[in-house]
């Protein structure tokens, strides 16, 4: 019994000390805005991404506004610039930073 319960115990310390997905791609959008959009727009990712909340940047992205939106957020960005792939990360990085998310911890993203 020591054993299971032992057992069970590492693989959930194991799979909790492994980043998901969804963390991985926030981080990687963040780079991205950093990299493609801050000199354009002029404004950190956080101020970008609290444009809406979360239920908001849901439906926009599922409807294929998001790079539109973006434009709307930042008219000096060059949508065409941003390759199709990089979207879903700097998607990921709105929602987690939007109105009703997870407030930033004093950085300036």
């Amino acid at each position: 019994m020591k054993k299971v319960i032992g057992a069970v115990a590492l693989s959930l310390f194991i799979s909790m000390s492994i980043p998901t997905n969804s963390m991985a791609g926030v981080k990687k959008g963040q780079r991205l805005y950093k990299k493609h959009f801050y000199k354009k727009c002029k404004f950190s990712g956080v101020m970008f991404a609290r444009n809406h909340l979360q239920a908001e940047w849901e439906e926009i992205y599922e409807t294929g506004k998001f790079p539109q939106e973006a434009k709307n957020i930042c008219p000096n960005l060059v949508i065409e610039t941003i390759k199709e792939e990089w979207w879903k990360e700097i998607y990921a990085y709105a929602v987690k930073y939007a109105k009703d998310g997870v407030p930033p911890n004093g950085c300036n993203d």
